[in-house]
């Protein structure tokens, strides 16, 4: 398993506000995948998607990404062919609010991880009771992130691993109050974390992958993107 760092950099066409910056994001990379029937497909099913990506970069402080400016962004995947794809489609593709100029491919190292941590909200996705702590217990969330990776690994890596294993010795909220990130017509509430990787092989497989697919879920539409310290 690699996962793959593809860093696009854009200019924006027009003022764009932090309310509506996920939704331009979304479309820019959805509208350059249903290019391809393949990955029209692959965009369109109810399934994980093998990759995850941030939002500009640098940040604005006052909320307003502006025209003319250059961003970075970065979108990471654990599948070498969809990476390829969007070097290819990605880095001179534009929308009515972004125009794309060009981009690089890397491979992040696989070295012993000491712990990632939240560029993007991490979300937990339950449209009829909302945000997670009106109903879950910290127990249940912790079993719920390690669940979902356990479930990506299965599939993008195609290797099933003995579940009995601690993942990491501590998870740290960063956020004292819901993280409210707009989304489409509604709001969506999530946490800024960092999480202490275990020192054991199968703790340091998940936590690579979770550099590629995201932590939880959404992570196709830009959440729980992770950036990572080595030991």
């Amino acid at each position: 398993m690699k996962v793959y760092e593809y860093k696009v950099k854009l200019v924006l066409k027009c003022d764009i506000h932090y309310e509506q910056l996920v939704n331009v994001l979304n479309y820019f990379i959805d509208s350059a995948l249903t290019k391809d029937e393949k990955l029209k497909e692959y965009h369109n099913a109810h399934h994980y998607k093998g990759y995850v990506h941030d939002f500009l970069y640098p940040i604005e402080k006052d909320g307003i990404y502006k025209k003319n400016h250059h961003y970075t962004m970065r979108i990471r995947s654990v599948e070498q062919d969809l990476i390829q794809y969007f070097l290819s489609r990605l880095s001179f593709y534009e929308t009515n609010e972004i125009e794309a100029l060009g981009g690089e491919v890397r491979i992040i190292s696989n070295k012993l991880i000491k712990r990632i941590y939240s560029i993007t909200p991490i979300i937990v996705k339950n449209d009829e009771k909302g945000y997670w702590k009106n109903y879950m217990s910290l127990e249940e969330f912790e079993k719920r992130i390690k669940d979902n990776l356990m479930k990506k690994y299965k599939l993008f890596v195609d290797e099933n691993l003995d579940e009995n294993f601690m993942i990491y010795d501590c998870i740290e909220f960063k956020n004292k109050v819901p993280v409210k990130v707009p989304y489409k017509n509604i709001h969506l509430l999530g946490d800024k974390i960092s999480i202490e990787i275990a020192q054991n092989e199968r703790a340091q497989k998940i936590a690579y992958l979770a550099l590629g697919t995201g932590v939880l879920e959404n992570n196709s539409r830009g959440f729980g993107f992770m950036n990572y310290e080595y030991l």
